[in-house]
Formats: structure tokens, sequence, C-alpha cells
């Protein structure tokens, strides 16, 4: 391990009326600043995760970190982007930069204003994390092209609408204790199983409460290289930080398999020397309730075409052997696109460090994320354990 989160922050998610891009930035960068008790002189660099594709007019934006603080002018700052990775792209650049010792203190902030969006182009912008050339004409946008997914897998290993629901109505469950979360609301398994008005069919055999949702909102986290994150107040270490790149194009590989989750997660496991059956708890990649069943099975919670059989048996559920998206995922948080690796991040630490609240899982010891752009294109898994 080279590196730990030793402070964050983290907005709401939802339709944040009033703010700015640019306000969600400043405000998680200095508070996550405070709650590590470090002080702006002492980042050595900064890194923004922020996928934009059109959703702010503002596209250079990785220095408006600096103004959450006159200290912070001059520091290194750079913006990445890695589709709705992005946030994880931003904390592994981070890692990175302290693994080569070019960083001591790295500060990483990922912010997403969407809202403020026509629908329609909101369609558009998401579109730009698909294989354009092929994928693009997709009826529906990127429910459209998971609503697709979706279809496949019913063929391939039968009707699953049953699981989906029961997905959507774990995550909205555990998204009641969640502050952040855009939707508070335990929706139960009904409504989610039910096509209605107020649940309507949103592409292929996915309805709205298999979706998930267009946010605003910021994460950020502080990391320091060990030796510092020793002397001070709290410490979560990486025990693993994986990324693995596929194939844009669908066409090219069988996305009912997200062979690069699979990846990831094998490879993260063995870095870190465990099992997945030694994870207190996993948050992963809702952003459709189709992507976390597929990803039971791509990371080896259960065998390819039994997705379901996870969550019919509990094995999920909060009290469960794996709890996955305690914090009610994506479905219910939100999914403000370069904020969402850092809040699971964030989110994590909290976890780790028993200051989860109403989320928190019983004894966590080591927690797993794993986060992805387009259809498992790009994959992030880090495993995080606390030292201090």
């Amino acid at each position: 391990m080279t590196a730990c989160i030793v402070g964050w922050a983290h907005t709401p998610f939802g339709r944040l009326e009033g703010e700015t891009l640019e306000g969600l930035i400043v405000r998680v960068a200095t508070q996550a600043l405070a709650d590590a008790g470090i002080a702006a002189a002492d980042v050595d660099e900064i890194v923004l995760g922020h996928f934009n594709a059109g959703f702010s007019a503002q596209d250079f934006t990785a220095a408006l970190v600096l103004q959450a603080s006159p200290e912070l002018r001059f520091k290194r700052a750079s913006r990445v982007e890695n589709a709705c990775a992005t946030g994880s792209a931003a904390v592994h650049q981070g890692l990175k930069a302290i693994a080569a010792k070019a960083a001591r203190i790295v500060l990483v902030v990922g912010a997403e204003q969407m809202t403020t969006t026509p629908a329609a182009e909101i369609g558009r912008n998401l579109l730009k994390a698909s294989y354009v050339r092929e994928e693009a004409d997709i009826d529906g946008g990127f429910a459209g092209i998971f609503g697709q997914i979706a279809a496949r897998y019913f063929q391939r290993w039968g009707d699953q609408s049953d699981a989906l629901a029961r997905i959507a109505a774990k995550n909205h469950k555990n998204g009641v204790g969640n502050p952040y979360a855009q939707i508070r609301k335990d929706l139960g398994y009904e409504f989610c199983r039910t096509e209605s008005e107020k649940n309507p069919r949103v592409a292929g055999p996915l309805k709205r409460t298999d979706c998930s949702l267009v946010s605003d909102g910021a994460a950020a986290v502080v990391l320091a290289d060990v030796a510092t994150a020793l002397k001070l107040g709290k410490a979560v270490a990486f025990r693993a930080a994986e990324h693995v790149q596929d194939f844009l194009p669908m066409s090219k590989r069988d996305v009912l398999k997200l062979e690069g989750c699979t990846q990831a997660w094998t490879r993260a496991l063995a870095s870190a020397g465990i099992a997945l059956s030694d994870l207190s708890f996993v948050e992963t990649h809702d952003c459709f309730t189709i992507a976390e069943l597929i990803e039971y099975e791509a990371m080896g919670l259960v065998p390819e075409g039994q997705g379901a059989r996870a969550v019919a048996e509990g094995l999920t559920e909060k009290n469960g052997p794996l709890p996955v998206n305690p914090s009610g995922g994506l479905k219910a948080k939100g999914h403000p696109i370069g904020a969402t690796g850092v809040s699971m991040h964030a989110l994590t630490a909290m976890q780790l460090t028993g200051a989860a609240g109403d989320i928190q899982v019983r004894n966590a010891s080591l927690g797993g994320i794993f986060n992805m752009g387009g259809t498992a294109v790009a994959n992030y898994v880090s495993i995080l354990e606390r030292i201090k």
C-alpha cells in the first residue's frame, strides 16, 4: 500500500437549485481539506474528475479547485475523464502521483452538474460515452443501450424482471439512511416490479426504477502517503487499485459477461491477497439494475447466468454475507458522473471508520469498490482498509 484516504467531503446529490459547478467544486475541496486537517499550502497536486461532454459551458475546469484557497495557487492541477468512471480515474491518478513520489498529498475532487441541461441534450451528452459510430442511433440513449443488454440477457438466461425489481428495491431501501442520496424513499418490491404510470417502461424490459438518476453533486477525498497518513487523525489505505480498459464497441465483445469487470476484480483481489468473501461490503456501479445483476457474476459472487440468485437468496442485502450498495448505490444516491467514483471512495472510507451513520455496515473492515465507464469499458476496482 502506498497511499491512504485521510479526509473527505460530499454534497447531497440531486437537482441542486441555485448551485453552480464551480461552487460545488470549491465547497467539497474546502471541506475535505478541513476534514483531513491539512492546510491547502501542503497539497502537492490536485486532480479533478469532470466528465462534462456538454453539461457545462466551462470546459477547462481543473483550475476551479484552486478557488477553494489562495494557497492552492500555482499547485499542479489536472482534469481527468473516463466516462462514468471519471471519479475513480481521478482517485487512481492521485494514487499514481504518490506512488511515483511526485506528491505526498493529493486533493481529488469529482463533480458534475447535469440537471440544468435540457433532457434531449442530456441523452446526447451521455451517448458520447458509447461507440458513437455504431451505437449513437440506439433509441433511448444510454438507457436504450442497457435496455438492449437486458433484453439479450433475458433471451439467454430467462426473464429476470423479479431480480431487477429486487435490486431496485434493495438499493432504495438502503438509500433511505443516506443523507446524500437523491431519493430517500423505500419504494418497495411491488412498486419496482410493476409497470405503472409512475414507473413506466423506459427501454427494453427496463422501467424507471431500473435506471439511475440525472444528478448534480460533488465529492472529494484527500490522499496522502502512508507515513504522512499515520500522523493524521484517520487513515484508510488502498490494499489494491486496479484499472482495466476494454474495447469501446459492444460489437467486439460479449456485453453479457462484462469481462473488463471480471479482470479488474481478479487483479485487485490477487493484489490485495484476499478472496471476495473477505470483503465486508461492496459499492458497485448500478447505473441500471441489469448492470448490478451482471456485476454479481463478473465479480465472482455467483456463476454466469445466476445473478438473480444473489439477490433472491439475500446474499447482497445490508445484513447479508456480502452487502452490495449499502449507500443505496447510483440507483438511490444519484449519478453525477464526475462525482460518482469519488463518492464511492468517500462513502467506503466512512464505512471503514465507522462514520457512515444510518448506512453503516456492522464490523466493516474491508470495502470493495467497482466503478465503470460505458458498458464496462473503463473498469476500476479499489479495495480499502482502515489502518488508523
